[in-house]
């Protein structure tokens, strides 16, 4: 078995998570953001050197507009109050996707955050924030080789959905080629680290072999 190097997480089930108790879907979005870093704080005891999560994807935009703004505007007030925890973090944080779409504001923190743990080197934490997997392929194919021109390289060992669907919904879509898929009813925040224990824990029972025999 391969070992465990990239991980990506499809973070579904903040809105649901909320409406169970009867909460705003801005609620299950706030306890999804607190939960990304305390998966990601576990993550790095076992060992894995990449963490892709998708946060919002290309079609989001689709959303209603209070939930888009809460999306697109909480983020920076909650980097301006807690920065200092930034400074704390071992690992790398990347932001994936096209940017250009958020406002100046934000774009300005994810620089800053990017710019703060560009040489921590325990993990990196890959944010795909307005990304695609068809855009990025028709882009990426568009420069020449698809390969050389993806936005995050590295291919998938493992790829996890939590909230109940089992669809990987245009997220990473060459780089999870061979991935293992784990699938979960655990809505994101209610995702704990032993979900996630138990996610690698499967995918070392399985065989991975890239269409050869073992």
């Amino acid at each position: 078995m391969k070992r465990l190097n990239h991980v990506a997480i499809i973070m579904d089930g903040n809105g649901r998570w909320a409406n169970r108790r009867k909460q705003k879907r801005a609620y299950g979005h706030y306890h999804g953001a607190i939960n990304l870093f305390k998966i990601a704080k576990f993550a790095q005891t076992q060992g894995i050197k990449i963490l892709t999560v998708f946060a919002f994807s290309t079609e989001n935009w689709k959303r209603p507009k209070d939930e888009i703004d809460y999306l697109t505007k909480k983020p920076i007030e909650y980097y301006h109050k807690h920065k200092d925890l930034i400074d704390e973090l071992t690992y790398r944080i990347k932001f994936i996707g096209d940017l250009t779409k958020f406002s100046s504001n934000l774009q300005a923190v994810m620089n800053e955050i990017e710019e703060k743990t560009k040489h921590n080197q325990t993990m990196l934490l890959n944010i795909c924030a307005n990304y695609g997997g068809q855009s990025e392929l028709i882009k990426a194919s568009s420069k020449g080789n698809i390969a050389d021109n993806l936005l995050i390289k590295e291919p998938v060992d493992l790829l996890i959905r939590t909230g109940g669907e089992m669809r990987i919904s245009n997220f990473l879509l060459w780089q999870s080629a061979y991935a293992e898929l784990y699938f979960t009813k655990t809505y994101w925040p209610g995702f704990r680290p032993r979900n996630l224990l138990k996610a690698i824990k499967t995918y070392y029972k399985r065989h991975r072999r890239f269409g050869g025999l073992t």
